[in-house]
């Protein structure tokens, strides 16, 4: 369903913890990852949480990291040696907060604009993935490094399985190569490299386009991009009708276009 957030009134800064800052942007908000160690598991549950309320407080998201680095990974330390290991229920259990977070970027019902600095790392290469739309400064590297620590990365292929074509994932999981933005890029894993000293002004634009679009028209493309890629042509083609007339009739498509 189409949201509506345009309407939402709760735009002061909603800092649950201070693992995750989050405060308004233009019309959106800016989520920063706020732990250079990597992110918990408390902290990608606070972020699956607000991105799947996201459209209650902005039109579209930014997500980046306070740190040099955007993410290197999970900040979950293993249990000690000759620890008692889970068995295979509760170790389904403990996962789940990750395999959410990832799918929460795809139930999200506003864009999600993803802004890479420095080393984006497992998890973090991940999340990079998993935005609608993804800046990278020059420099930034990219890494799925599971296997370097004997964990089948079935968790980052599942980010990665409707983004990425197959030998992409293929490489990067089994390869473990650090890529550049360039590479990243060509993989689908990034949209635009951009030279660092640039990168906070093009999000700036990119921000600015985005706060005068409709956002009857940012959610629909979003619902479109995550439902049609499944679909049979003819239903893609037939949902693309229907959505087309009814976010076109909204009195916020009828306004002055953006030039």
């Amino acid at each position: 369903m189409i949201a509506r957030p345009d309407r939402t009134t709760h735009r002061e800064p909603l800092n649950l913890s201070n693992e995750i800052l989050v405060a308004p942007l233009g019309r959106g908000i800016q989520i920063t990852l706020n732990d250079p160690k990597g992110v918990s598991d408390a902290a990608a549950l606070e972020l699956t949480n607000l991105l799947l309320s996201a459209h209650e407080r902005g039109a579209y998201v930014v997500l980046r990291s306070s740190s040099d680095d955007f993410c290197t990974g999970r900040n979950n330390p293993r249990p000690p040696a000759g620890a008692a290991q889970p068995d295979a229920l509760d170790r389904r259990r403990s996962s789940e907060v990750v395999f959410n977070c990832y799918q929460s970027f795809r139930t999200c019902t506003v864009p999600i604009v993803g802004v890479v600095t420095g080393k984006a790392v497992g998890f973090g290469c991940s999340l990079a993935t998993s935005c609608d739309i993804t800046l990278a400064a020059e420099g930034a590297t990219f890494q799925v490094n599971e296997m370097n620590h004997r964990i089948l990365p079935t968790m980052v292929m599942s980010s990665m399985v409707d983004r990425l074509p197959r030998k992409a994932v293929a490489y990067l999981v089994l390869s473990r190569a650090v890529i550049t933005a360039e590479r990243a890029r060509e993989m689908s894993i990034v949209s635009e490299v951009v030279p660092a000293a640039q990168l906070d002004a093009r999000v700036a634009e990119l921000a600015a386009l985005f706060d005068q679009t409709p956002s009857a028209a940012m959610a629909g493309t979003k619902e479109y991009l995550g439902a049609a890629y499944d679909m049979p042509i003819k239903g893609a083609i037939d949902f693309a009708r229907n959505l087309h007339a009814t976010i076109n009739a909204a009195p916020e498509m009828r306004a002055e276009p953006v030039v």
